[in-house]
């Protein structure tokens, strides 16, 4: 039996699509097309980079744990992450935390998902057919691909092995740069957190203050954090020495393309 999409209509001008699980995948694979899905990780962070991977799966694979990065185990994330990197194209769009305050996290997460696309894009010589992405409305207007179709639904992960692919890689790209800034910025645990509002995160910046790492407009709620001087650490070690590449600047310029 085919795969079927449904629309019902929910008000003028608005429409919501219920589709099957890998229904674009399906569709566009067995006419030899490409799919690329994208995903991000670290919006609600207090602390470090948002990562975007764009993931242009190889057609048909057989590859397992393919579903939301946030439901994986940290083995079972080291596990699948080598496996996709291994059998797609595949780039990273991130942002670091001055941009998130200059821009906020919404226009921070459109600016890193543009990134990745392109880094991508740019370097593929089969374009994808169709772009798939968790949620954000993002647009290749004015751009060489605008004419690439662009879909974005809310649980992407679970509904797209492609976003599901991208959800992961990003994970595993973040965790290893907060364990990085762990090793630099000691007093704070980003190893173990990796900069989410926990409560043991919040122990330490209450006794230690912000770093230089913390996202400023994400502390607006810990005024009584933003009185204190930065901790020693984090004003003792400027940027430079942290390292464009650590910050994310050289690091979406990574890309990696392979021929299938």
């Amino acid at each position: 039996m085919s795969e079927k999409i449904t629309h019902r209509k929910i008000k003028p001008g608005k429409t919501i699509i219920k589709i099957s699980k890998d229904f674009y995948e399906k569709r566009e694979w067995a006419e030899n097309n490409l799919v690329c899905g994208l995903d991000e990780v670290g919006r609600g962070c207090l602390a470090g980079p948002l990562v975007v991977a764009a993931v242009i799966l190889n057609p048909n694979n057989r590859l397992q744990l393919l579903k939301d990065s946030k439901t994986l185990t940290r083995e079972e994330l080291q596990k699948v992450a080598p496996r996709i990197l291994a059998n797609s194209r595949y780039a990273y769009g991130i942002v670091n935390h001055h941009e998130i305050d200059r821009f906020n996290i919404w226009n921070a997460t459109l600016i890193a998902m543009r990134r990745a696309l392109l880094n991508l894009l740019a370097v593929c010589p089969k374009l994808p057919s169709v772009i798939l992405i968790d949620a954000m409305p993002v647009s290749l207007k004015n751009t060489a691909y605008d004419n690439i179709e662009i879909n974005y639904f809310p649980k992407g992960e679970s509904l797209s092995r492609s976003i599901a692919a991208a959800s992961i890689i990003a994970k595993v790209k973040r965790d290893n740069l907060m364990g990085i800034y762990d090793t630099i910025l000691p007093g704070y645990k980003f190893g173990k957190h990796k900069g989410y509002g926990t409560p043991e995160h919040k122990n330490m910046l209450e006794k230690n203050g912000k770093s230089i790492l913390h996202r400023q407009t994400f502390l607006r709620k810990f005024d009584y954090l933003l009185d204190k001087p930065d901790h020693d650490l984090g004003t003792n070690i400027s940027e430079n020495i942290l390292g464009n590449n650590i910050l994310g600047n050289n690091e979406q310029q990574k890309i990696f393309c392979r021929d299938y």
